[in-house]
């Protein structure tokens, strides 16, 4: 997973401006597909019956999701990391270390100790022959029975082909299917609780936004999420 790094070392302070104006044609900012994807993870988790308390966010950037990931109910910290350096300076500068703390990948030693381990958009960067290895160290830092929730952008939906060509961190990025995503997990020794696709109708249509639970099995979402278990 070293390839990446001098491009969000670039993109750091920038990030979250690319971003807004990658995704403004949806009518929605950062904030709301973030809480989306957490809320959507709740509400996986509770005919689970799971109370993670430890989560681990897997290249995490900017960290602009670990407020949302402490909010999980009986959550008590999250560990962010990823590869730039840059962008967790930039994590630690806006998040309270009270919960949250941010290591390099270099610096992370996976040693079996978390219940959830949560990633967004990450692994479209990973060069292809670096994935096997990635999820192997998400594994290896779970507890066994911890979950592993995947979120991936849909390749199968054309907006979210259309948002990734404004945004330039995303312009050339090798998107992957869930299908793929689940082969990746299962050789990774995961096994695949659920696939669900969310964020169907952007804020010009939100009122239809009540459907999207019941369309979540269709690969109709602009971003999926595959949950997944360490045995």
């Amino acid at each position: 997973m070293s390839s990446p790094e001098p491009e969000f070392d670039e993109y750091a302070e920038a990030y979250d401006r690319a971003l807004a104006e990658g995704i403004s044609v949806s009518g929605e900012d950062k904030t709301f597909f973030a809480r989306g994807r957490v809320a959507w993870l709740e509400r996986c988790l509770r005919p689970l019956s799971v109370r993670p308390r430890t989560v681990l966010d897997f290249g995490c950037g900017t960290g602009s999701g670990v407020p949302f990931l402490l909010e999980l109910p009986g959550v008590e910290s999250v560990l962010g990391v990823d590869v730039s350096a840059k962008s967790l300076a930039v994590a630690r500068k806006n998040i309270s270390p009270e919960r949250a703390r941010f290591l390099t990948l270099a610096e992370h030693q996976p040693a079996g100790e978390f219940d959830l381990a949560f990633c967004n958009g990450v692994f479209h960067h990973i060069p292809l022959a670096q994935r096997a290895g990635a999820v192997a160290q998400v594994w290896r830092s779970l507890r066994p029975g911890g979950l592993f929730a995947f979120w991936e952008n849909n390749p199968w939906n054309p907006g979210t082909r259309y948002v990734m060509s404004r945004i330039p961190f995303d312009r050339d990025a090798v998107t992957l299917s869930a299908p793929e995503a689940r082969g990746l997990l299962r050789a990774g020794g995961f096994e695949i609780v659920r696939t669900n696709f969310l964020f169907v109708f952007p804020r010009a249509l939100s009122w239809f936004r009540s459907l999207e639970p019941l369309a979540a099995r269709l690969p109709l979402g602009a971003q999926y999420q595959v949950l997944a278990r360490k045995p």
